[in-house]
């Protein structure tokens, strides 16, 4: 048994075959995330009029999300792509930190949001006043502070471990269940924190989430416009679906006891992994934002926009690329009003 932290590999093993075929599903999947999430960034920041609450949280959500799967998935398509499955000490610890930090981020925005939508369903006139700009950036910015420093406790006491001559995993990225399996000095403290801390972490934001939403479906209940129930229990659904698509495989990989842990059936570990690291990511921008009505329509006034500054050359083209804003102070200088300015105002 060696401990030279410094020089030392791991051997990412899962997905080792039919390469061939899973480099474009899994290079498809997190394109897909991407864009989403990039989209729910462009849309957000071109349009001042969704510079409120609800929509600083989609950002954060997009945000959280693209962290989470870019912690993973470029070391992982590199793997499918050249047959490399190695990876540094050093480099497997910098990924547990970052996909626990963004994970953990994404777990603590969705509480959030579920919170923002019971005001703003069963407390309507409390709203403007409950949920408010300042508090939601405040309660924002606790989340990433505390999270960076819930995923440098873990990845401190990781640091700390020995590991023995077999340093193969059986994922496709450094976790923390398999790597506490092959370290061969004590991990009782890290399974401990794991299972305390980390239940904390998992547990209570899903009983927070579950809780609005109970208050929500019986206030959905109780709606008797024409179609009002079928449209506000339809868009809950598809929430509360990658909800427990994402707390249950998260539950289900990280909260066992050590004796679990370390007989756990790996193709079940993996697939459960896979649909919380990969799937619900994917999902997230689709199923929270790009179904919403602002974001499409700011979306669509963003392509507008382009399209109209990209046929636009004269002295104000420049002053153009500047964004949306301008066409609401007058539109570019120089150049006449801009085509579609007027559906745009």
């Amino acid at each position: 048994m060696e401990n030279q932290t410094s020089t030392y590999e791991f051997l990412l093993l899962a997905f080792s075959s039919h390469q061939e075929l899973l480099f474009p599903l899994f290079l498809g999947l997190y394109l897909a995330a991407i864009l989403g999430n990039l989209l729910i960034l462009v849309a957000v920041g071109s349009d001042p009029r969704l510079h409120s609450p609800m929509y600083v949280l989609l950002v954060n959500l997009s945000l959280a999300d693209l962290c989470f799967t870019s912690a993973t998935m470029p070391r992982f398509l590199y793997a499918l792509l050249t047959g490399d499955q190695t990876i540094t000490h050093s480099a497997c610890l910098s990924q547990v930190f970052f996909f626990l930090m963004a994970g953990n981020v994404d777990v603590f925005v969705l509480v959030a949001m579920s919170w923002d939508r019971y005001v703003a369903i069963c407390k309507p006139l409390h709203y403007t006043t409950v949920v408010t700009l300042p508090r939601c950036m405040l309660l924002l910015g606790a989340v990433w502070v505390g999270t960076a420093l819930h995923s440098l406790l873990h990845t401190a006491l990781l640091a700390r471990l020995s590991f023995c001559s077999n340093r193969a995993l059986p994922g496709f990225f450094c976790d923390l269940h398999p790597l506490l399996h092959l370290a061969c000095s004590d991990t009782s403290l890290n399974y401990m924190m794991v299972i305390v801390e980390g239940g904390l972490v998992i547990i209570g934001p899903a009983f927070c989430i579950i809780a609005s939403y109970i208050f929500i479906g019986a206030a959905v209940c109780q709606v008797r416009a024409p179609g009002g129930f079928h449209k506000a229990f339809s868009t809950c659904g598809s929430h509360l679906m990658v909800v427990v698509l994402f707390f249950g495989t998260l539950v289900a990989v990280y909260l066992k006891p050590p004796s679990q842990a370390e007989g756990q059936k790996e193709d079940q570990d993996l697939v459960a992994t896979v649909m919380f690291s990969v799937v619900a990511p994917t999902l997230n921008p689709y199923i929270y934002s790009l179904q919403n009505r602002e974001i499409k329509v700011a979306l669509a006034k963003r392509a507008l926009f382009q399209a109209s500054c990209a046929g636009d050359q004269g002295p104000g083209h420049c002053l153009c690329m500047l964004g949306p804003q301008v066409l609401a102070a007058g539109g570019c200088r120089g150049s006449g009003s801009l085509p579609g300015a007027e559906l745009m105002s």
